[in-house]
């Protein structure tokens, strides 16, 4: 069985409003780093993406692939990779859980990563903590500076 990284952190908001930054894969650009791209190839009927490609640049990891996204209520997202040009694995969740009755998260974070062409697991686990912790860091910067953060149709700022 291949290992995973995990890695939490706590954001200073309520959890329907983390889960939100997070099933909103068409601004992950702005916010992650790695995602250059990301398209939602279909929905469920709550609307919520289950198959999105992304394209992603990873520093050692670079591939253009899609995944499948699995809801589990309002708390946690899980995702399997679907097809992916390097890599062979690419299994991982979000967990929100509420912390001091709803006003901050905890955000948990578990990824496996495997590729194509042969790598040391060292190598692999580096290149996981990597993107967790850009993920969890751009989340909390994301989710902590309001709902329009670099919302395009937002006003200018007049300071």
């Amino acid at each position: 069985m291949a290992e995973h990284t995990k890695s939490s952190i706590t954001i200073e908001a309520a959890p329907a409003d983390v889960m939100g930054v997070i099933a909103d894969f068409n601004r992950y650009p702005e916010w992650t780093g790695e995602v250059k791209e990301a398209e939602i190839l279909s929905a469920d009927a709550q609307g919520r993406a289950e198959r999105v490609r992304l394209l992603l640049d990873a520093g050692a990891i670079k591939d253009d692939h899609t995944l499948a996204y699995r809801w589990v209520g309002d708390s946690e997202v899980h995702w399997s990779l679907v097809k992916s040009q390097m890599l062979r694995t690419l299994d991982g969740s979000y967990a929100v859980a509420p912390l001091d009755g709803g006003a901050r998260t905890e955000v948990t974070y578990q990824l496996t990563v495997d590729v194509k062409i042969p790598m040391l697991g060292m190598i692999k686990r580096k290149a996981e903590k990597v993107i967790i912790d850009r993920a969890l860091a751009g989340l909390k910067k994301r989710v902590e500076s309001g709902p329009s953060a670099g919302a395009p149709d937002s006003p200018p700022d007049k300071s």
